[in-house]
């Protein structure tokens, strides 16, 4: 989700000429990541991507969660356009989640020109600073054919309307536009992550689908239903306390530890059956809190959740799709990102195996491509 012309006024961005190639950036607490693309007979075709650990970047080993410095940060963004020889400067740029607010809240019917005065004062309650300082954005959430009114028809008395409101502070895209800008790009939108990882991680289904992107410091659940996001949830943890656990219980560095982690995940094999069982212990903790969030769901709206989707860096481990199957009891499938994009065959199995960590870039990077359609 985009933030419209006052966005747009606020990077500076709003007569930039349309540019053949596009990048998506993905700036997480561990990594950065880049995807370029450009259009070729109506398909996205890939022309390079890159990762960079920003570990060493704060002193600390690769796949560790940093809190780096402006200055810091756009040195290695920089680092990384460079080392995957990135050709274009236009791109969009991805926004962390837990820098975000989005709530559903429900308003009365009374029309899309009435909500346009109203939904930024009821917005207030959830907010917890001035709403003066954050950028908001929301939508009406479709409503299903049965309750949809008729033609004609802008607002029912007595009915309610569901509205989906997107928060961002103000001082957050300031800093990401002035790390992005110091290293010589030039950022055209910023998208909540969320939005991007739906663009690539989902069909057309119209069931209830649970999104689980595991990162390094990050456990993001979302539940999209009816192609609308509708819940959404951040664990303060992720993949990061599972290479920490390994590397305390089998008394290894936390290289190793990570190394064996993703050699084995959950799945048992010999002498290394420890690997598993300290792997499976943290994640299905993890899993647990989202089946809270998936059985809460299916309580309140009385819809089942249909698919649950795996996606990000921390969930590339051997076994991990059965052992979450075996916890939520419904179908569990891996995202697989790149197929949005026309690669080359030599490529297709490293894609396809690293896919879910790009996510967040593919799916900016693809926005980007149809803004500049």
């Amino acid at each position: 989700m985009s933030f419209g012309d006052a966005l747009r006024k606020l990077t500076g961005s709003l007569a930039q000429a349309k540019a053949k190639s596009v990048l998506g950036v993905d700036i997480s607490s561990s990594t950065i990541k880049v995807v370029q693309l450009s259009r070729r007979h109506g398909r996205a075709v890939l022309e390079t991507y890159g990762e960079l650990a920003l570990g060493p970047y704060a002193g600390v080993e690769a796949g560790k969660a940093t809190a780096l410095s402006t200055t810091k940060l756009a040195e290695a963004v920089a680092d990384l356009v460079r080392e995957a020889k990135v050709t274009t400067m236009e791109c969009g740029v991805a926004i962390p989640l837990a820098s975000s607010l989005i709530n559903v809240i429900e308003m009365p019917d009374i029309g899309e020109a009435r909500l346009k005065e109203m939904v930024p004062l009821e917005v207030r309650k959830y907010i917890p600073v001035s709403i003066n300082e954050v950028m908001l954005d929301w939508r009406i959430v479709p409503k299903v054919e049965s309750d949809t009114p008729p033609e004609g028809v802008t607002g029912t008395p007595g009915k309610k309307v569901e509205i989906l409101t997107v928060a961002i502070h103000r001082e957050t895209i300031n800093r990401y536009n002035e790390v992005i800008r110091a290293a010589k790009l030039n950022p055209s939108f910023f998208e909540i992550e969320v939005f991007s990882t739906i663009r690539v991680a989902l069909e057309e289904d119209l069931a209830p689908t649970m999104i689980i992107g595991m990162g390094a410091g990050t456990t993001k659940i979302y539940i999209i239903d009816r192609k609308v996001l509708r819940e959404s949830h951040v664990i303060s943890r992720g993949s990061q306390e599972i290479t920490i656990a390994v590397s305390k219980a089998l008394g290894v560095t936390p290289e190793r530890a990570e190394e064996l982690k993703k050699t084995y995940g959950v799945v048992k094999q010999g002498k290394d059956t420890d690997v598993a069982e300290i792997v499976s212990l943290v994640l299905d903790s993890l899993i647990t809190e989202a089946q809270r969030v998936m059985l809460n769901y299916q309580k309140k709206h009385s819809r089942n959740v249909a698919k649950v989707v795996l996606t990000g860096g921390g969930i590339l481990l051997p076994g991990i799709a059965e052992r979450v199957k075996g916890i939520l009891q419904t179908d569990v499938v891996v995202a697989d990102p790149f197929r949005k994009v026309e690669t080359p065959a030599f490529l297709a199995d490293i894609l396809h195996e690293v896919g879910p960590e790009f996510d967040v870039a593919i799916g900016v990077a693809l926005r980007k491509l149809e803004e500049n359609a």
